[in-house]
C-alpha cells in the first residue's frame, strides 16, 4: 500500500500560497524500477542527480501503463533540489522548483521520473488542478510517497 502527499508552495511578488493534496497513480515503469533496485538490478535508482519532477497541463485520466506526462507541448521537467531526494522511515520525499521563467501555463498534471523528458522510467502520476504558474513566480513541488 502506498499514501502520496503533494504539497505546491508558490511563492512572488505578494504571492504566499501553499496547496496540498492526497494521492497519485504509481506507474509500471517506476514500479519495476523501485523492485529492480531492490534485488540489486542494474539501472539507474532515483538520486538527487538524475531525478526529476515533471508538471504538464493534460488532465489525461492517470493509468498505470502511461510512461510520462501525457501534455502535448506544455510540459516541463526540474532537477531535484540539493538533498533530495530524502527518507525518513518509510517516506521517501522529492523536491523541485520551477523558477520565474519555467513552466508558465496551467498545471494540471505531475510526476516523478528518471530524466528531464518522458524518457526515463516515471514512477507516478497525478493528476489535478493546480493553478497557473506565470513569469514573476517561483513554485516548488514536494512529493512524499509512503509505503506500508
Amino acid at each position: 500500500m502506498h499514501k502520496t502527499l503533494w504539497k505546491i508552495t508558490k511563492t512572488g511578488p505578494g504571492l504566499h500560497e501553499v496547496l496540498e493534496f492526497e494521492g497519485n497513480m504509481l506507474l509500471n515503469a517506476g514500479i519495476a524500477r523501485l523492485l529492480d533496485k531492490g534485488i540489486g538490478e542494474a539501472g539507474d535508482a532515483y538520486t538527487n542527480g538524475n531525478s526529476y519532477i515533471g508538471v504538464g497541463d493534460s488532465s489525461t485520466a492517470a493509468a498505470a501503463a502511461q510512461t510520462g506526462l501525457q501534455a502535448a507541448s506544455n510540459k516541463a521537467w526540474a532537477a531535484m533540489n540539493s538533498t533530495y531526494p530524502s527518507r525518513a522511515d518509510q517516506t521517501i520525499t522529492f523536491q523541485s522548483t520551477f523558477a520565474s521563467g519555467e513552466a508558465n501555463f496551467a498545471w494540471a498534471e505531475l510526476s516523478v521520473g528518471l530524466a528531464n523528458d518522458d524518457s526515463g522510467a516515471n514512477l507516478n502520476r497525478k493528476v489535478q488542478a493546480m493553478g497557473t504558474k506565470t513569469v514573476g513566480t517561483a513554485w516548488t513541488v514536494d512529493c512524499a510517497i509512503t509505503l506500508s
